[in-house]
């Protein structure tokens, strides 16, 4: 697999992340009865080529970081061959009793998250340490104080942010001496949002690699679905579908291939991040695939809602 930096970091990814949201069972659904079906699938994109490893410390309520852990426990020297990056931020209802949902990026819970997802992993350090969703009471200067403190304890390698908005990078990135390499946002031929609002022209000017969550839609735009998925039905992809359809009878490839290839051709370096569990599915997407300038052109257009002016 082609290989990327991330950011203006030293760090050299896959092209594509594996996504590890998955490893305890899908969101919403009980989870998985053993760890097994996760490690094989932690193992298959390892051999697939992927080398950077997407996790978050309320994925699963903890339970992928563990079974990540369990993963590099079971392939010795695996841990010396992958990045992993992590999330934090995300507060869960009833932390402490009586809370709600929220986000915290105090200094304390920062660094108190990192320890957590270290102990869970058991690894000594993150590659990347991304904030998972923009804390409204964000002070960029306690989030600088947290983010130094985890470098130099050598808990942390590079910091990022996830679905944070052009406006909140720069507030961050003004105040924080540490470059921000990553940007995690939903990026598809079903969510373009990203091309339109300066999120890729922010990444393109200021060395920020965008990682893209849901690149082929929740599953939307995978070979192997057919219809819509349940919690999707805000979906219209027939237009999408039918394209990329069309183009991968033409170009002997498949519709999953062709939608990670049209983030691909961006020249800000989308990553995109894949997140199947089925061996079958990982090694799909980890094919190798360039998209013309007027074939992504072709998908664009069918995935906007109106013309092109």
């Amino acid at each position: 697999m082609k290989t990327l930096r991330l950011g203006r970091s030293s760090l050299i990814a896959s092209r594509l992340a594996y996504g590890c949201w998955r490893l305890a069972g899908s969101e919403g659904q009980p989870p998985e009865p053993t760890s097994a079906t996760g490690i094989r699938a932690v193992l298959a994109a390892a051999d697939a080529g992927f080398t950077l490893f997407d996790l978050a410390d309320i994925y699963g309520g903890g339970r992928c970081e563990e079974i990540f852990g369990e993963a590099l426990r079971a392939a010795p020297g695996l841990r010396e061959r992958v990045l992993i990056a992590s999330k934090c931020g995300i507060r869960r209802a009833g932390e402490p009793a009586g809370a709600p949902v929220r986000y915290d990026f105090s200094a304390e819970h920062i660094v108190n998250s990192v320890d957590g997802s270290l102990r869970r992993l058991g690894t000594e350090f993150l590659d990347v340490l991304m904030l998972h969703r923009p804390d409204y009471l964000m002070n960029p200067h306690e989030v600088a104080g947290a983010f130094v403190q985890l470098r130099d304890a050598g808990k942390v390698r590079e910091f990022g942010v996830s679905n944070f908005r052009v406006s909140q990078v720069t507030a961050l990135q003004r105040i924080c001496p540490l470059p921000l390499v990553v940007n995690q946002v939903e990026i598809s031929l079903l969510q373009l949002a990203a091309l339109e609002d300066g999120t890729l022209d922010q990444c393109l000017a200021e060395q920020i690699t965008p990682m893209a969550w849901s690149p082929l839609a929740g599953g939307l735009l995978a070979s192997h679905v057919h219809g819509l998925l349940p919690g999707q039905r805000s979906y219209d992809p027939a237009r999408v579908i039918e394209m990329l359809d069309r183009l991968a009878g033409q170009l002997g490839t498949s519709r999953e291939s062709l939608a990670l290839a049209w983030l691909l051709r961006h020249p800000a370096g989308i990553q995109p991040v894949v997140g199947s569990v089925n061996p079958e599915h990982i090694r799909r997407a980890a094919a190798d695939f360039s998209l013309s300038h007027a074939d992504w052109y072709h998908l664009v257009t069918a995935a906007r809602s109106t013309p092109l002016p």
